[in-house]
């Protein structure tokens, strides 16, 4: 006798849910589709603003404006893609505590509320899926959740965010400034009219806090993170990066601090030629994990865009659809209270240092004697441009960060100090 099919109901039919819903209908891959799932997947119903808006591929008589009407469906699992906390939140809630399963791609609630929906889910013995909510079709979250769930994650680090990834590619490459960069990405699509959430790294915070609470157990409950965007990246630093051997990439980091410290934090930092990450360009997103016993593991891949987030997407409902047939659903990940937040001022990292100054005797001596003070040890300086140009750049050795904006904070404070820019973090071997 034929299963049931799995009743399929989304919220949402931007890039993302009409790409999902695309998938679905594909007749040259239901067979695929009931195979990966052990039971028929049926689309029922997508519920839109603007119901009188064509879809491309998706038959009108799915579409509905009232979502009530969605949830009485009979839903097995609601795709929430329209992004927000509110009325997402709202509808998740419903979704749970009616034992409709959800998968969703909504990093900012997650990021917010992930705890308690993941609780929720687990009271009414549903699933709460999520991959699609970090860098796209790449499937981390999965990989977290299952094949490393036995090994001891010591950090996770990655390019989480496209835009920002496109327009420092973009600095490195054609040696261009970044409000040319930015004006670029944004006539392309890459970027937001509204660029903040990206460049200044609210979202990849928001990724790196759903990575953490998988690799690490912490709670997902919109706790503070470490952030830095990149806005104030010049491109005289950029091409200091290339001539000393790094290129600067925007990285989200959660990472063990002792046995039981965490650091969670997002910022610009120059990576080594020879290190993977390096190498990842355009609008692609990478995520490097390195486990205690697996070592370093690296994923790479489309971050964004309708077509590859709804194969993650796609892969949530798969298995939250096999857990409904086999009567399951996936424990939430483990909480760690053991886990302590260490504050960024005590992390030690190298550092790169530029200063504007005034092209005069004594300037160095002034400036060098400021890093001395603050116990902050210079590895190589450069003294490049004349007269209004010119300019000052250090690499350090490794010091605490505390010390370093201390260092900073003085130098500001000198009369032949014009302008105190770029302060960004080295990586180097173990940090």
């Amino acid at each position: 006798m034929e299963s049931k099919p799995i009743r399929i109901g989304i919220i949402g039919a931007g890039f993302v849910g009409s790409a999902f819903a695309r998938l679905l209908l594909d007749d040259s891959r239901s067979r695929a589709l009931t195979d990966a799932a052990t039971v028929p997947v049926e689309l029922v119903g997508v519920c839109v603003k603007d119901a009188q808006k064509k879809r491309t591929g998706v038959p009108n008589d799915l579409i509905t404006d009232d979502v009530d009407a969605l949830f009485a469906k009979d839903l097995d699992i609601l795709v929430e893609v329209i992004g927000g906390i509110e009325p997402a939140k709202g509808f998740i809630e419903e979704a749970l505590k009616n034992k409709i399963s959800v998968v969703t791609a909504n990093k900012a609630l997650l990021a917010a509320h992930g705890y308690e929906l993941s609780q929720l889910a687990d009271e009414n013995e549903v699933d709460l899926f999520y991959e699609a909510a970090v860098a796209g079709s790449i499937p981390v979250l999965r990989s977290l959740r299952s094949s490393l769930a036995g090994e001891q994650i010591v950090r996770v680090m990655g390019i989480v965010n496209g835009t920002t990834n496109f327009i420092l590619s973009k600095m490195t490459n054609d040696g261009l400034d970044y409000a040319s960069v930015l004006a670029e990405a944004q006539a392309l699509g890459f970027a937001e009219a509204d660029p903040t959430a990206d460049v200044e790294g609210f979202d990849p915070a928001a990724k790196i806090a759903i990575l953490a609470s998988l690799a690490f157990g912490t709670k997902l409950e919109g706790d503070e993170i470490s952030r830095e965007g990149i806005s104030k990246i010049r491109a005289v630093d950029v091409e200091f990066a290339r001539r000393s051997g790094y290129v600067i990439k925007l990285l989200g980091i959660a990472e063990r601090v002792g046995d039981s410290g965490l650091s969670r934090r997002v910022h610009p930092t120059l990576i080594p030629l020879n290190h993977p990450l390096a190498s990842v360009n355009g609008a692609m997103n990478a995520v490097f994990v390195d486990g205690a016993k697996s070592g370093p593991l690296m994923w790479l891949g489309q971050g964004a865009g309708g077509e590859p987030t709804a194969t993650a997407v796609l892969g949530d409902v798969l298995d939250a659809a096999r857990n409904r047939a086999s009567h399951r659903h996936d424990v939430p990940f483990t909480f760690d209270n053991r886990l302590h937040f260490v504050a960024e001022g005590e992390l030690r990292s190298a550092f790169y240092i530029s200063i504007d100054v005034d092209d005069e005797p004594g300037v160095l001596a002034s400036v060098a004697k400021v890093f001395a003070d603050h116990e902050v040890s210079i590895l190589s300086m450069e003294q490049s441009g004349e007269g209004p140009e010119a300019r000052l750049s250090f690499l350090t050795h490794v010091a605490r960060t505390d010390s370093v904006r201390a260092t900073i904070a003085d130098l500001g404070e000198l009369p032949k100090v014009e302008r105190v820019g770029a302060c960004l973090r080295v990586l180097t071997e173990g940090l």
